[in-house]
Parts: structure tokens; sequence; C-alpha cells
């Protein structure tokens, strides 16, 4: 979250509310100058009274809406709902700054706000993950509109920590199956991983999984390529000295020793991982 800030805080510090709905309890209308407004958000931010400072940059909106301090002041609102946790709110009126101010200077912060918002609803790999793949479009979509930028340059650094973790969620769903001895649902999983997310921490457990499986089911030989595999990727992990005790408690010698080197090199062609 510290990285994050970083990066935010320049924007939250420029002289920039959401399309605020009413409350049950509207205050009485009193016309203040847009300046004197949005210096009254700004002291609430610094502060670290957000609720507060969401309603004075929501009132800059408001009351000179055609000014250019609104503008300025919907996202300052935006970043006051972001820091007080309240993403809902953020992401509605950014995607209201989206939609009307496609070319704006500050743009590409707005579409980096949106994606840390869902970034920051990320739950925990044992639930639904639907916030997960909001945002990786989101970064994704920040990437390819703003590759240069340096929000560009962190969402791309962001979005190998999404991969992460949805590789996570794939990973969590195959134990599952094994632990119940579904093990082809199991394996599925287990290469999903392999294959749609090769650079997470991830894969050298689920390569170490697949053995699992394969032995579980009888088939020693695919058991040894995936071993051979791991042995070839990632020689010094942690997983692989497991996958190497496993083999070896099995009595199984190592498939690179074996005499007949084409039977283990066909089926290393035929089975995908990366």
């Amino acid at each position: 979250m510290l990285r994050t800030r970083q990066i935010l805080k320049p924007i939250a510090l420029l002289p920039f509310v959401l399309l605020g709905a009413c409350s049950p309890k509207e205050k009485p209308y009193v016309e203040r100058p847009a300046t004197e407004l949005y210096e009254e958000g700004y002291k609430k931010l610094i502060t670290e009274e957000y609720d507060k400072a969401s309603e004075a940059f929501d009132e800059v909106e408001r009351q000179h809406p055609y000014s250019e301090w609104a503008t300025r002041g919907q996202l300052m609102a935006a970043y006051s709902s972001y820091i007080n946790r309240e993403f809902d709110k953020a992401l509605a009126t950014l995607n209201a700054f989206v939609e009307l101010h496609p070319g704006h200077k500050d743009i590409a912060y707005a579409y980096y706000l949106r994606a840390l918002c869902h970034y920051e609803e990320i739950l925990s790999v044992k639930r639904d993950q639907t916030n997960t793949l909001e945002s990786l479009k989101a970064f994704e979509e920040v990437i390819k509109r703003f590759p240069e930028t340096k929000y560009g340059r962190d969402a791309k650094w962001k979005l190998d920590l999404v991969y992460d973790h949805l590789a996570g969620k794939e990973m969590d769903i195959g134990r599952f199956y094994m632990n119940g001895g579904l093990y082809l649902a199991a394996i599925n999983r287990f290469q999903a991983v392999i294959d749609a997310y090769p650079r997470t921490t991830h894969v050298p457990e689920a390569l170490h999984r697949l053995v699992e499986c394969y032995l579980a089911m009888g088939l020693t030989e695919e058991a040894q390529v995936v071993a051979a595999v791991m042995g070839h990727n990632f020689p010094g992990n942690e997983w692989y000295g497991e996958t190497f005790l496993l083999l070896k408690g099995q009595d199984l010698r190592p498939l690179w020793i074996k005499q007949q080197e084409g039977s283990w090199l066909d089926k290393l062609r035929r089975i995908k991982f990366f």
C-alpha cells in the first residue's frame, strides 16, 4: 500500500467530487466560491477527515458544475473515497469522470485509480474472484492506453500480483479435488496454472501436485515426465526437493537416467507444460 500511495500522492496534492447523491437531510444551500470549497476539502483530506473532504469536493461540483474546479474536485473526491475504502463510491465518481472527460489531462490517473479500487477489493482466494477479474481488466486497460506513464508501469507490476492471485484460486480448487480423490479434476486445475499463469509463484507447487496425482492414479511414467520438467526449470526450488523425495520413496528412478531415452522424450513432447 505504501508504494501505491507514493504514486497517488502527487496527484492528490494538485489543485484538482463525486456527482453526489443527496443525503436524507441536505444542508442548507449556501453559495461559496469554488476555491474556498476546494481548499476546505483539501484541508479535511490532510487531517484525514475523508467523509468531510469528499463532501466539500462534492459541493464544488454542485455549486460550480462548469468550472475547472469541478473536474479537479471530482478526482479529489474519488481519491478521498478510495483512501476511506469507500470503493463503490469512488468507482461511481471515476466512471462518471471517464465518461464525461475522456480527453482530460489527468485521465490516466482516473483509469489507474479505478483499477486500484477493484484491486483493493480482491478477496481471499477461497472467495468469489469477481473483483480480481475486474481488477485484471482495469489494469490491462491502463497498460494499453497509457503504457509509458508511471501509472502504466505500476499497473504492469500489480498485474503480476493479480495473476498470482488467480493462480492461487486455481491451486486452492485443485487441492480440494485432490484431497477428495478427484485426481483428473485436480490435474486440470494444476495444468491450468502452468498454462495460464506460467510466471507466477504457484507453478512449482502445481508441478509437484501433478506428480502426486499421477502417482495416485498409478501413472508413474507421467509422474516422472513432470518431475523431469520440474528438475529442469526449478532445480533449486523447495517443491522440487519434495518431488525428488516422493519419487525416491516410490523407488522410482529419475527419468533422466533411464535407459530408453526415446520413450520419455516422446512423452515429454506430447504433454504440454509451457
